[in-house]
């Protein structure tokens, strides 16, 4: 057999060591590459990108907030209406005063669910029927409400939505029984200073996990036996902007579209966190992500950009590294 020269063992041995020394985290981190977008929206149409869900083809599902729409977006580019919402004639929606169709999830048969936000009595969940038609709403929130992210549990015919303005979760079964909160507290709340507090929701890994941005916070709440929320744990801070999110599918690596700085954040189970995409990439008020495989969806919406605004989708691609 070979020996290895004692300098070379020596050498490699420091190096092994001096990657551990810098921890795991590094070493394992996702990374993100060959960004570039896919399409284009009109803003001044209302086209803003906000929620967006997947089909099984790649194809991406995409609320348009201020034109109440949904859109199918291919994976080339190509643009093909699914829904749209039906105008308010008087919207009160709280902070904004506009319509806005917000969270959006899909079903295994192809049923779509969006949240919609109007100050009004059409104020939450609206159903898109598998291959599109007339949506219809199937639960109504209070007027005050805003739902924003919401995930389905299909194992339990529920779906939950992360009410920016009241700073709770909602739990709203799908068989008809009427909407109730499913968790509450100061860590779901906004602020004085900025009235969206729970923003995104994912169902993941036994827990509901929710964002705030009012608070630059990545929550967890974890299920009880009975379904009920557990305590609600904080496993991120100085997430500024935070909007939406999703995981990575390693464990729970998150990655978080932080709206008002121009990032798609990395965030690690431990906490820690580093921008992986930046405006210089293509975003412009990033306002929710998606995994699907090696590919990473990101739409912007561009709300806050003055000068040039190009509401967007951005994929690209995600390498899972392993040690």
């Amino acid at each position: 057999m070979r020996r290895i020269p004692r300098l070379a063992a020596a050498t490699a041995v420091a190096a092994a060591l001096t990657v551990l020394a810098a921890g795991p985290a590094s070493a394992v981190d996702p990374t993100v590459t060959d960004p570039h977008i896919v399409a284009h929206f009109d803003f001044a149409a209302g086209e803003t990108p906000e929620n967006i869900a997947l089909e099984p083809d790649g194809s991406a599902d995409i609320t348009l907030a201020f034109a109440h729409k949904v859109v199918r977006v291919a994976k080339d580019g190509t643009k093909t209406p699914v829904a749209e919402l039906p105008t308010v004639a008087n919207p009160q929606t709280p902070n904004l005063g506009a319509a806005l169709a917000l969270g959006i999830a899909r079903a295994h048969d192809g049923t779509l669910y969006v949240a919609y936000a109007t100050g009004t009595a059409e104020t939450g969940i609206w159903r898109i029927a598998p291959g599109g038609g007339a949506p219809r709403q199937i639960a109504q929130l209070p007027a005050d409400a805003f739902p924003n992210g919401i995930a389905l549990d299909e194992h339990c015919d529920t779906l939950y939505a992360a009410d920016s303005n009241r700073g709770e979760v909602w739990s709203i079964p799908l068989d008809g029984e009427d909407p109730f909160v499913w968790a509450s507290g100061p860590e779901l709340a906004p602020s004085p200073q900025l009235p969206f507090g729970a923003n995104g929701l994912k169902i993941h890994d036994g827990a509901v996990w929710v964002s705030n941005t009012a608070q630059s916070t990545l929550l967890r709440i974890p299920f009880e036996e009975d379904r009920s929320a557990g305590p609600v744990e904080t496993r991120a801070t100085g997430l500024t902007g935070i909007d939406d999110f999703a995981f990575t599918g390693h464990g729970d690596t998150v990655l978080a579209a932080l709206n008002t700085v121009n990032k798609l954040e990395l965030v690690r189970p431990d906490g820690t966190h580093k921008t992986v995409l930046t405006e210089a990439d293509g975003l412009d008020n990033p306002t929710s992500a998606a995994v699907r495989a090696k590919t990473v969806y990101v739409p912007s919406a561009a709300y806050f950009d003055t000068v040039n605004p190009d509401p967007n989708l951005l994929l690209a691609r995600i390498s899972r590294n392993k040690l």
